[in-house]
């Protein structure tokens, strides 16, 4: 299996890392190979395993839209992690994007701090996107709370709202018991 992805030319030295590191260990830990154009962004996956492909394809995603290599790799230790990328211009135009994003981040950065800190994920803002790294069923609730942040909500209602989300991911962890 082979395909073609973009990154940004400021993620490209990011994907390659110190000496070719980042891409070295990418390789090794999933048997594909990479191969990068430093001039146009453009890299190319060729891989055997169809697991590992998409796998490899998610981590490339989450470095080119800001994670760092280290929180991205972790969707490669866990099954169960998932990458969410959302795209804040379906929401709002172009004008807005900067305002949105400072919503996003809140005063000082705790608003995303506060997110990540309830439901245990990573967020990156990056360009005019959001993405998120997590299991699947707290980032859907990321991607939630991100939604009234962008729709308005006051950064209260949120954090009452991931409060509650949390509680019920406990209560639901602590059935299997």
């Amino acid at each position: 299996m082979e395909i073609e992805l973009s990154i940004p030319e400021d993620r490209i030295g990011v994907l390659i890392g110190k000496e070719g590191e980042v891409k070295e260990r990418i390789e090794r830990e999933t048997g594909c190979k990479i191969r990068i154009n430093s001039k146009t962004g453009v890299v190319r996956i060729s891989c055997e395993d169809p697991l590992n492909f998409m796998r490899v394809q998610d981590v490339i995603k989450a470095i080119a839209h800001g994670f760092n290599p280290d929180t991205a790799m972790r969707l490669l230790q866990d099954e169960m992690m998932v990458l969410e990328i959302i795209d804040l211009t379906s929401y709002v135009p172009p004008k807005h994007l900067e305002r949105i994003k400072g919503r996003i981040i809140g005063k000082e950065g705790k608003m995303r701090k506060y997110l990540e800190d309830v439901l245990n994920v990573n967020v990156s803002i990056y360009g005019k996107t959001v993405a998120i790294i997590g299991d699947a069923e707290s980032v859907a609730i990321a991607r939630e709370a991100i939604e009234m942040l962008v729709e308005g909500a006051q950064h209260s209602t949120v954090q009452r709202f991931l409060e509650r989300k949390r509680r019920d991911l406990k209560m639901r962890s602590l059935d299997w018991f």
